[in-house]
Protein backbone atom coordinates (compact mmCIF):
# COMPACT_ATOMS: atom_id res chain seq x y z
CA UNK A 1 0.00 0.00 0.00
CA UNK A 2 1.78 3.34 -0.98
CA UNK A 3 0.00 6.96 0.63
CA UNK A 4 2.72 8.89 -1.97
CA UNK A 5 1.71 12.19 -2.94
CA UNK A 6 -1.52 12.75 -1.23
CA UNK A 7 -2.17 16.11 0.68
CA UNK A 8 -5.38 17.59 2.42
CA UNK A 9 -8.53 15.26 3.28
CA UNK A 10 -7.19 12.53 1.28
CA UNK A 11 -3.96 12.60 3.27
CA UNK A 12 -2.47 8.80 4.51
CA UNK A 13 -4.00 8.27 7.67
CA UNK A 14 -2.25 6.92 10.88
CA UNK A 15 -3.48 3.27 10.01
CA UNK A 16 -1.83 3.39 6.38
CA UNK A 17 0.96 4.40 7.84
CA UNK A 18 1.18 2.13 10.46
CA UNK A 19 0.60 -0.71 8.00
CA UNK A 20 3.08 0.55 5.88
CA UNK A 21 5.85 0.14 8.53
CA UNK A 22 4.53 -2.78 9.61
CA UNK A 23 4.92 -4.46 6.72
CA UNK A 24 8.38 -2.95 5.92
CA UNK A 25 11.79 -4.88 6.10
CA UNK A 26 13.73 -2.02 6.85
CA UNK A 27 12.17 1.54 6.76
CA UNK A 28 14.13 4.80 5.36
CA UNK A 29 13.36 8.37 6.90
CA UNK A 30 13.98 11.32 5.24
CA UNK A 31 12.75 14.12 7.19
CA UNK A 32 12.11 18.01 6.28
CA UNK A 33 14.81 19.92 8.36
CA UNK A 34 12.14 21.64 11.13
CA UNK A 35 11.36 20.32 14.51
CA UNK A 36 7.67 18.86 13.53
CA UNK A 37 9.11 16.69 10.93
CA UNK A 38 12.06 15.48 13.57
CA UNK A 39 8.95 15.01 16.65
CA UNK A 40 7.28 12.68 14.07
CA UNK A 41 10.51 10.60 12.85
CA UNK A 42 11.20 9.42 16.43
CA UNK A 43 7.84 8.71 17.29
CA UNK A 44 7.34 6.22 14.21
CA UNK A 45 11.03 5.07 14.73
CA UNK A 46 11.01 4.99 18.21
CA UNK A 47 7.94 2.33 17.51
CA UNK A 48 9.37 0.23 15.16
CA UNK A 49 12.69 -0.51 17.36
CA UNK A 50 9.94 -1.51 19.79
CA UNK A 51 8.76 -3.56 17.17
CA UNK A 52 11.89 -5.04 15.99
CA UNK A 53 11.92 -2.98 12.53
CA UNK A 54 15.11 -2.02 11.46
CA UNK A 55 15.03 1.83 9.86
CA UNK A 56 17.85 4.42 9.06
CA UNK A 57 16.95 8.22 9.17
CA UNK A 58 18.46 11.59 7.06
CA UNK A 59 17.44 15.25 7.42
CA UNK A 60 17.10 17.13 4.17
CA UNK A 61 18.24 20.43 4.30
CA UNK A 62 17.65 21.67 0.89
CA UNK A 63 14.58 21.93 -0.90
CA UNK A 64 14.97 18.96 -2.82
CA UNK A 65 13.10 16.20 -1.21
CA UNK A 66 13.58 13.49 -4.20
CA UNK A 67 13.77 10.40 -2.95
CA UNK A 68 17.81 8.76 -1.96
CA UNK A 69 19.67 6.72 -4.52
CA UNK A 70 20.33 3.15 -3.01
CA UNK A 71 16.92 2.55 -1.47
CA UNK A 72 14.79 0.41 -4.20
CA UNK A 73 14.76 -2.76 -1.45
CA UNK A 74 13.38 -1.09 1.07
CA UNK A 75 10.52 1.26 2.05
CA UNK A 76 11.07 5.16 1.50
CA UNK A 77 9.35 7.87 3.79
CA UNK A 78 9.07 11.08 3.17
CA UNK A 79 8.80 13.02 7.05
CA UNK A 80 7.07 16.41 6.58
CA UNK A 81 5.83 16.87 2.69
CA UNK A 82 4.87 14.67 -0.03
CA UNK A 83 7.00 13.13 -3.28
CA UNK A 84 6.10 11.17 -5.49
CA UNK A 85 9.08 8.93 -5.74
CA UNK A 86 8.67 7.94 -1.97
CA UNK A 87 6.34 5.03 -0.64
CA UNK A 88 4.63 6.88 1.72
CA UNK A 89 4.43 10.60 3.50
CA UNK A 90 3.95 11.28 6.96
CA UNK A 91 3.07 15.10 5.80
CA UNK A 92 1.26 17.58 8.03
CA UNK A 93 -2.91 17.59 6.27
CA UNK A 94 -5.24 18.94 8.83
CA UNK A 95 -2.61 18.15 11.75
CA UNK A 96 0.76 18.29 12.36
CA UNK A 97 3.33 15.68 11.70
CA UNK A 98 4.21 14.81 15.11
CA UNK A 99 -0.06 14.40 15.87
CA UNK A 100 -0.13 12.05 12.55
CA UNK A 101 2.79 9.93 13.97
CA UNK A 102 1.94 9.68 17.49
CA UNK A 103 -1.38 8.17 16.46
CA UNK A 104 0.37 5.89 13.72
CA UNK A 105 2.68 4.60 16.91
CA UNK A 106 -0.24 4.03 18.54
CA UNK A 107 -1.45 1.80 16.03
CA UNK A 108 1.91 0.43 15.97
CA UNK A 109 1.32 -0.75 19.56
CA UNK A 110 3.52 1.61 20.88
CA UNK A 111 3.28 3.76 23.81
CA UNK A 112 4.70 6.88 22.07
CA UNK A 113 6.36 10.17 23.79
CA UNK A 114 3.28 12.84 24.42
CA UNK A 115 5.71 15.17 25.18
CA UNK A 116 7.63 14.68 21.81
CA UNK A 117 4.47 15.01 20.14
CA UNK A 118 3.39 18.12 22.05
CA UNK A 119 6.62 19.93 20.90
CA UNK A 120 6.64 18.76 17.44
CA UNK A 121 2.91 20.70 17.76
CA UNK A 122 4.66 23.83 18.80
CA UNK A 123 7.10 23.61 16.29
CA UNK A 124 4.62 23.95 13.34
CA UNK A 125 2.90 26.79 14.89
CA UNK A 126 0.16 24.99 16.38
CA UNK A 127 -0.68 24.72 20.35
CA UNK A 128 -0.90 22.07 22.75
CA UNK A 129 -4.58 22.46 23.48
CA UNK A 130 -5.59 22.16 20.25
CA UNK A 131 -4.54 18.36 20.30
CA UNK A 132 -6.25 18.12 23.52
CA UNK A 133 -6.13 13.56 23.03
CA UNK A 134 -2.86 14.47 23.09
CA UNK A 135 -2.17 16.88 25.60
CA UNK A 136 -4.44 14.85 27.86
CA UNK A 137 -2.14 11.63 27.64
CA UNK A 138 0.89 13.64 28.69
CA UNK A 139 -1.14 14.98 31.62
CA UNK A 140 -2.75 12.63 32.85
CA UNK A 141 1.35 11.00 33.37
CA UNK A 142 2.07 14.40 34.94
CA UNK A 143 3.98 15.07 32.13
CA UNK A 144 3.28 18.51 31.67
CA UNK A 145 1.49 21.47 33.60
CA UNK A 146 0.59 24.61 32.06
CA UNK A 147 2.05 28.08 34.24
CA UNK A 148 2.88 31.57 33.68
CA UNK A 149 5.77 32.51 32.24
CA UNK A 150 7.65 31.78 29.17
CA UNK A 151 8.68 29.09 27.32
CA UNK A 152 12.28 28.61 27.06
CA UNK A 153 14.32 25.41 27.46
CA UNK A 154 16.32 26.34 30.32
CA UNK A 155 16.44 27.17 33.62
CA UNK A 156 18.94 30.22 32.84
CA UNK A 157 16.64 32.82 32.48
CA UNK A 158 18.72 35.31 30.51
CA UNK A 159 20.17 32.63 28.32
CA UNK A 160 16.78 31.62 27.83
CA UNK A 161 15.45 34.66 27.28
CA UNK A 162 18.39 35.78 24.97
CA UNK A 163 18.41 32.86 22.53
CA UNK A 164 14.65 32.14 22.42
CA UNK A 165 13.43 32.04 18.44
CA UNK A 166 9.96 32.11 20.24
CA UNK A 167 10.17 36.07 20.45
CA UNK A 168 12.25 38.78 18.52
CA UNK A 169 12.47 41.14 21.00
CA UNK A 170 15.42 44.44 21.50
CA UNK A 171 17.14 42.05 23.19
CA UNK A 172 17.02 39.03 21.75
CA UNK A 173 20.73 37.78 20.86
CA UNK A 174 22.26 39.87 23.75
CA UNK A 175 22.22 38.05 26.98
CA UNK A 176 23.78 40.99 29.16
CA UNK A 177 21.31 43.10 27.73
CA UNK A 178 18.38 40.20 29.24
CA UNK A 179 20.67 40.38 32.07
CA UNK A 180 19.92 44.08 33.10
CA UNK A 181 16.57 44.04 32.26
CA UNK A 182 16.06 40.93 34.92
CA UNK A 183 18.01 42.66 37.27
CA UNK A 184 15.72 45.31 37.26
CA UNK A 185 12.37 42.96 37.86
CA UNK A 186 14.59 41.83 41.23
CA UNK A 187 13.50 38.45 40.60
CA UNK A 188 13.34 35.89 43.43
CA UNK A 189 15.08 32.63 43.72
CA UNK A 190 12.72 30.57 43.67
CA UNK A 191 10.07 31.82 41.30
CA UNK A 192 6.10 31.95 41.83
CA UNK A 193 3.29 33.26 40.19
CA UNK A 194 3.81 36.38 39.97
CA UNK A 195 7.55 36.12 38.97
CA UNK A 196 6.38 34.32 35.97
CA UNK A 197 3.73 36.83 35.07
CA UNK A 198 6.28 39.46 35.26
CA UNK A 199 8.93 37.46 33.31
CA UNK A 200 5.79 37.13 30.31
CA UNK A 201 5.31 40.83 30.68
CA UNK A 202 9.25 41.66 29.82
CA UNK A 203 9.13 39.25 27.30
CA UNK A 204 5.88 40.47 25.84
CA UNK A 205 6.88 44.22 25.99
CA UNK A 206 10.47 44.06 24.97
CA UNK A 207 8.91 42.41 21.82
CA UNK A 208 6.25 44.53 20.31
CA UNK A 209 7.89 48.12 21.83
CA UNK A 210 11.09 47.05 19.77
CA UNK A 211 12.24 48.87 16.75
CA UNK A 212 10.27 48.08 13.56
CA UNK A 213 7.97 45.70 15.44
CA UNK A 214 5.13 45.23 13.16
CA UNK A 215 1.07 44.37 15.28
CA UNK A 216 1.31 41.02 13.82
CA UNK A 217 4.21 40.64 16.96
CA UNK A 218 1.62 40.64 19.57
CA UNK A 219 0.15 37.48 18.36
CA UNK A 220 3.45 36.01 17.56
CA UNK A 221 4.80 36.40 20.93
CA UNK A 222 2.32 34.38 22.89
CA UNK A 223 3.71 30.90 21.27
CA UNK A 224 6.38 32.32 23.85
CA UNK A 225 4.26 32.83 27.25
CA UNK A 226 1.77 30.38 29.33
CA UNK A 227 4.37 27.59 29.02
CA UNK A 228 3.50 23.93 29.62
CA UNK A 229 6.29 22.69 32.27
CA UNK A 230 8.11 19.34 31.40
CA UNK A 231 10.89 17.41 33.66
CA UNK A 232 12.04 16.16 30.51
CA UNK A 233 15.43 17.56 29.27
CA UNK A 234 13.93 20.46 28.47
CA UNK A 235 12.34 23.32 31.21
CA UNK A 236 9.00 23.70 28.71
CA UNK A 237 7.38 21.98 25.58
CA UNK A 238 7.91 25.33 24.11
CA UNK A 239 11.22 25.33 24.68
CA UNK A 240 12.08 21.71 23.68
CA UNK A 241 9.97 22.44 20.13
CA UNK A 242 12.47 25.90 19.62
CA UNK A 243 15.56 23.89 20.35
CA UNK A 244 14.63 20.80 18.03
CA UNK A 245 13.32 23.19 15.01
CA UNK A 246 16.47 25.37 15.47
CA UNK A 247 18.83 22.45 15.69
CA UNK A 248 17.16 20.56 12.92
CA UNK A 249 18.88 23.07 10.62
CA UNK A 250 21.99 24.03 12.68
CA UNK A 251 23.12 20.53 13.09
CA UNK A 252 20.72 18.13 11.65
CA UNK A 253 22.25 14.86 13.31
CA UNK A 254 22.27 16.35 16.68
CA UNK A 255 18.23 17.12 16.28
CA UNK A 256 18.02 13.45 14.90
CA UNK A 257 19.18 12.55 18.11
CA UNK A 258 17.61 14.59 19.97
CA UNK A 259 14.14 12.79 18.56
CA UNK A 260 15.28 9.82 18.81
CA UNK A 261 15.70 9.91 22.80
CA UNK A 262 19.33 10.14 22.78
CA UNK A 263 21.18 12.18 25.47
CA UNK A 264 22.44 15.09 23.20
CA UNK A 265 20.44 18.13 25.24
CA UNK A 266 24.46 20.44 26.27
CA UNK A 267 25.35 19.86 22.17
CA UNK A 268 21.82 20.47 21.41
CA UNK A 269 21.56 23.92 23.53
CA UNK A 270 25.12 24.74 22.15
CA UNK A 271 24.17 24.49 18.70
CA UNK A 272 20.77 26.46 19.30
CA UNK A 273 22.41 29.17 21.31
CA UNK A 274 25.10 29.85 18.34
CA UNK A 275 21.86 29.65 15.39
CA UNK A 276 20.03 31.77 17.30
CA UNK A 277 22.12 34.43 18.14
CA UNK A 278 22.93 34.50 14.32
CA UNK A 279 18.95 34.58 13.22
CA UNK A 280 18.40 37.74 15.93
CA UNK A 281 21.77 39.33 14.56
CA UNK A 282 21.02 39.11 10.90
CA UNK A 283 17.44 40.37 11.42
CA UNK A 284 18.50 43.56 13.55
CA UNK A 285 21.25 44.31 10.37
CA UNK A 286 19.13 43.19 7.65
CA UNK A 287 18.75 46.18 4.51
CA UNK A 288 14.84 45.52 3.83
CA UNK A 289 12.74 46.27 0.85
CA UNK A 290 8.86 46.62 0.53
CA UNK A 291 6.81 45.49 -2.52
CA UNK A 292 3.26 44.42 -3.10
CA UNK A 293 2.82 41.42 -0.89
CA UNK A 294 6.45 40.55 -0.16
CA UNK A 295 8.56 42.39 2.21
CA UNK A 296 12.78 41.64 1.72
CA UNK A 297 15.60 41.27 4.31
CA UNK A 298 18.60 41.61 2.44
CA UNK A 299 21.72 39.91 4.75
CA UNK A 300 25.29 40.31 4.86
CA UNK A 301 26.76 37.20 6.36
CA UNK A 302 30.11 37.30 8.13
CA UNK A 303 32.80 35.50 6.95
CA UNK A 304 32.52 31.60 7.75
CA UNK A 305 29.52 32.85 10.01
CA UNK A 306 26.61 31.99 7.19
CA UNK A 307 23.11 33.57 8.60
CA UNK A 308 20.27 31.03 8.96
CA UNK A 309 17.94 32.09 6.40
CA UNK A 310 15.24 29.80 7.51
CA UNK A 311 14.72 30.65 11.16
CA UNK A 312 15.59 34.38 10.10
CA UNK A 313 12.17 34.29 7.56
CA UNK A 314 10.43 33.04 9.95
CA UNK A 315 11.38 36.00 12.42
CA UNK A 316 10.87 38.42 9.73
CA UNK A 317 7.74 37.42 9.02
CA UNK A 318 6.49 36.81 12.40
CA UNK A 319 7.43 40.34 13.85
CA UNK A 320 8.99 42.30 11.68
CA UNK A 321 7.06 42.03 7.67
CA UNK A 322 4.16 44.15 7.56
CA UNK A 323 3.45 42.07 4.13
CA UNK A 324 2.01 38.37 4.35
CA UNK A 325 5.36 36.88 2.72
CA UNK A 326 8.79 37.00 4.06
CA UNK A 327 11.58 36.89 2.02
CA UNK A 328 15.15 36.10 3.51
CA UNK A 329 18.17 36.10 0.10
CA UNK A 330 22.19 36.19 1.49
CA UNK A 331 24.88 34.61 -0.05
CA UNK A 332 23.44 31.74 -2.44
CA UNK A 333 20.46 30.73 -0.31
CA UNK A 334 17.15 32.31 0.18
CA UNK A 335 14.11 31.89 1.91
CA UNK A 336 10.42 32.45 2.61
CA UNK A 337 7.73 32.12 5.31
CA UNK A 338 4.37 33.03 4.98
CA UNK A 339 1.36 33.93 6.96
CA UNK A 340 -1.09 31.12 7.07
CA UNK A 341 -3.92 33.07 4.51
CA UNK A 342 -1.09 32.33 1.99
CA UNK A 343 -0.24 29.40 -0.18
CA UNK A 344 2.50 27.64 -2.74
CA UNK A 345 5.62 29.16 -1.18
CA UNK A 346 7.30 25.97 -2.31
CA UNK A 347 6.54 26.03 -5.55
CA UNK A 348 7.10 29.73 -5.91
CA UNK A 349 10.81 29.12 -4.05
CA UNK A 350 11.55 26.19 -6.49
CA UNK A 351 10.47 28.40 -10.09
CA UNK A 352 12.69 31.27 -8.62
CA UNK A 353 15.28 29.18 -7.89
CA UNK A 354 15.26 27.46 -11.41
CA UNK A 355 15.31 30.84 -13.04
CA UNK A 356 18.48 31.37 -11.59
CA UNK A 357 20.04 28.24 -12.43
CA UNK A 358 19.26 27.19 -8.43
CA UNK A 359 17.31 24.40 -6.77
CA UNK A 360 14.47 25.12 -4.29
CA UNK A 361 11.47 23.74 -2.85
CA UNK A 362 9.46 23.58 0.21
CA UNK A 363 5.85 23.26 1.33
CA UNK A 364 2.49 25.78 0.82
CA UNK A 365 3.70 27.89 3.88
CA UNK A 366 7.97 27.89 3.42
CA UNK A 367 10.70 27.35 1.19
CA UNK A 368 14.22 27.19 0.25
CA UNK A 369 16.81 27.75 -2.21
CA UNK A 370 20.19 27.71 -3.18
CA UNK A 371 21.75 29.02 -6.00
CA UNK A 372 25.51 30.23 -7.34
CA UNK A 373 27.51 33.09 -5.46
CA UNK A 374 27.23 35.11 -8.73
CA UNK A 375 23.58 35.14 -8.43
CA UNK A 376 23.05 38.75 -6.47
CA UNK A 377 19.65 39.45 -4.24
CA UNK A 378 18.17 41.90 -6.75
CA UNK A 379 18.24 39.12 -9.42
CA UNK A 380 16.73 36.35 -6.80
CA UNK A 381 14.02 38.55 -5.23
CA UNK A 382 13.12 39.55 -8.78
CA UNK A 383 12.64 35.99 -9.70
CA UNK A 384 10.88 34.92 -6.81
CA UNK A 385 8.32 38.08 -7.60
CA UNK A 386 8.24 37.03 -10.87
CA UNK A 387 7.09 33.47 -9.63
CA UNK A 388 4.36 34.81 -7.09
Amino acid sequence: MSATGRTGPDAPDASEIAALCRDADFVRFVAHADGDALAATGLIARALSDAGVPFQASVARSGNLARPDNTDDVTTLLVGGTHPSYDGAIAASTEPASVLAEAAARELAADPDPVLALAGVVAAEGHPSEYAEVLERAQSRDLVTQRPGVGIPTADLANGLAHTTLAHASFSGNEGAVTASLADLELPVDLDTRAQRRLASLLALETVSADGATPRAAEAVERALHPHATDGPFATVEGFADVLDVVAREAPGTALALALGHDVKTPALDAWRAHAKRAHTALRGATTGRYDGLFVARIESAEGDPAPVRTTARLLRDFRSPEPVALVVSEGKAAACATEEQGQIGEQMATAATAVSGTGGGRDRQGYAEFGADVSATDFVTAFREAQ
